[in-house]
């Protein structure tokens, strides 16, 4: 499955450090990692609220990744407002074992922000 995922520029640096093969754990407080089905979703989070936050250094970008598709089916896609805004909610503690199953490398395919 291939999946995206809006992100800032800490998060990228993060991704980056781990030479592009997985996301780094979530932020106290952040229980759930959430990619997205589709890239038009992701683009409008990484341009309506990454490049508003001093935390994300108002700069949004869109990764794309692929996902082991038997591992992947055993979470429920989740519709959060317009029939596109579909996303799989991922528990933090299990984001080890996701980035396990990811397939090849996470790549940044779009950027907003100066």
């Amino acid at each position: 499955m291939i999946l995206y995922r809006p992100i800032g520029e800490k998060e990228l640096i993060l991704i980056a450090d781990s030479e592009y093969e997985s996301f780094p754990p979530r932020l106290s407080g952040q229980p759930i990692f959430y990619p997205v089905l589709n890239q038009k979703y992701a683009s409008e989070i990484a341009k309506k609220w990454n490049t508003k936050d001093k935390n994300s250094c108002f700069r949004g970008y869109v990764t794309r990744f692929e996902v082991d598709d038997d591992y992947i089916s055993r979470y429920k896609v989740q519709t959060v407002g317009a029939s596109y805004h579909q996303e799989l909610w991922i528990p933090a503690e299990e984001l080890d074992e996701f980035n396990r199953h990811i397939v090849g490398k996470i790549e940044v395919v779009e950027f907003f922000g100066n």
